[in-house]
């Protein structure tokens, strides 16, 4: 659900800006006001949800969740809409980090890679049909309010999740209850630095009116980080328990996993926002249709981290490598159909290659999933697991600025010498080659791991 929330949306922006109104930051801020209060909280609720309830947390969240999700869809201006966008990140961030906990916490061995395959299968599709989702609900309204429904449908689907926890899930509390402690300097430093990184590439379009004073806060980052790892440090020293133990970044599975997480969601999601871009506004397809395209990246990947989340525990990293050299392949596929197929028959084509991406992308992240915590003890899977799906926020905020700022500098440059439908191409072409510079990094990773792990055999 929440990963449906972070694609679903982009399709339906044109729609909202109709009926709604706004400016470009406005708008920007829609998308960038949830990312921002979802990666904030990630860390500090994992870090809570493992020092008292995952259940508990999690029902919170999904709770908070629904109620946000009405108010985005009632929302009659767009100032509404952002503060109920804000709000919604928050719910996201409280409950999207217990799955990870509880996750890491019931399930050992063969068993925790099953478990992370559907989790991963869960993302695959969530990521992929976001955009099918959206662009059905701004066609049944017509262009106009059919935007709400990708909001409303939220309501009872949190509310069903909820009653499944309550009778499912099991209540893990630590085995020692002891203070609470989220060590509240520590989370102060991280917020200010996860803002200072994130603000200036969440708020970058690719269009000419880009303010370039945004970039101004990553002289901020460096110091705010460089705080934040000392603080942590002395924190520990004395005897308390950070927010982020420094020694989880030494273990290098849960490091190397965690980079190469970064660079594949830098890539991955500015896939689909691109080639969304290309069909609708260069071809002129429709909403909907575009959205389709990637339902066989959305199918192949469910399946494919199921069979992932089986294999990881007798195959490993090498499972990983195969799975991104696939999708480093559908992105080339991508690429040449782009280039030199009809454009009647760029949909169809796109679909084919979508799937054999989708195919890889199921043995990337799951089986990574499954790796990356390993060495993790089990009552530090909350925080281990939420610092994971904040790299990826950080990951595709950074990706997707990169990848629009190669689109549209490009739709730009070209605009006037060119036809609409080579202007776009062209733009598409450029912002694949990011993506494939971000997906070849997380190969580099992907080796690095493999030959750590068989350096301590």
């Amino acid at each position: 659900m929440t990963i449906l929330d972070l694609s679903k949306v982009n399709v339906a922006l044109p729609s909202i800006r109709e009926v709604l109104g706004g400016g470009s930051t406005e708008i920007q801020l829609i998308v960038s006001g949830f990312v921002l209060a979802f990666g904030l909280l990630l860390v500090p609720m994992g870090r809570l949800g493992d020092q008292v309830s995952p259940k508990r947390l999690f029902l919170i969240g999904l709770v908070l969740y629904a109620a946000t999700s009405a108010l985005c869809a009632l929302a009659p201006t767009p100032e509404a809409l952002i503060v109920g966008r804000i709000a919604q990140g928050v719910a996201a961030g409280i409950q999207m980090p217990q799955v990870m906990g509880t996750l890491q916490r019931v399930f050992t061995g063969r068993e925790r890679g099953m478990a992370f395959g559907l989790l991963g299968a869960t993302i695959g599709l969530g990521t992929a049909l976001g955009p099918v989702i959206g662009g059905l609900f701004v066609q049944l309204g017509d262009g106009h309010d059919g935007w709400r429904g990708i909001f409303w449908m939220n309501v009872p689907l949190a509310l069903v999740i909820a009653a499944i926890v309550v009778w499912a899930l099991p209540d893990l509390r630590p085995q020692q209850r002891g203070r609470i402690s989220l060590d509240p300097v520590g989370v102060a430093l991280f917020a200010i630095a996860v803002l200072a990184l994130m603000v200036p590439f969440l708020f970058t379009t690719g269009e000419p009116t880009d303010d370039p004073r945004r970039w101004w806060s990553l002289a901020v980052f460096v110091p705010a980080l460089a705080g934040f790892v000392a603080w942590e440090a002395r924190y520990q020293a004395r005897g308390n328990a950070p927010l982020v133990p420094p020694g989880l970044l030494r273990i290098p599975s849960f490091r190397n996993g965690s980079l190469l997480m970064t660079a594949y969601f830098a890539g991955m999601p500015a896939i689909f926002l691109t080639t969304t871009l290309y069909l609708q506004t260069g071809l002129g397809i429709g909403a909907l249709a575009a959205g389709a395209t990637t339902m066989g990246f959305a199918l192949a990947s469910a399946a494919s981290s199921v069979i992932g989340g089986r294999l990881v525990g007798r195959i490993g990293r090498p499972l990983v490598v195969t799975g991104l050299v696939l999708v480093m392949a559908s992105v080339a596929g991508l690429g040449l159909v782009a280039a030199f197929a009809p454009a009647g028959a760029v949909t169809w084509l796109m679909a084919g290659v979508m799937t054999l991406g989708g195919l890889g992308g199921g043995i990337v992240i799951s089986p990574n999933q499954t790796l990356t915590l390993a060495d993790i003890p089990p009552h530090e899977g909350g925080l281990a697991g939420s610092v994971g799906q904040l790299v990826q926020r950080i990951g595709t905020a950074v990706g997707t600025a990169v990848t629009l700022s190669l689109f549209y500098a490009t739709v730009f440059g070209e605009s006037g010498g060119e036809a609409q439908p080579v202007v776009y191409r062209d733009a598409y072409l450029h912002g694949l080659l990011a993506v494939g510079a971000c997906l070849a990094l997380a190969l580099v990773f992907a080796l690095m791991d493999l030959r750590s792990r068989r350096r301590a055999r």
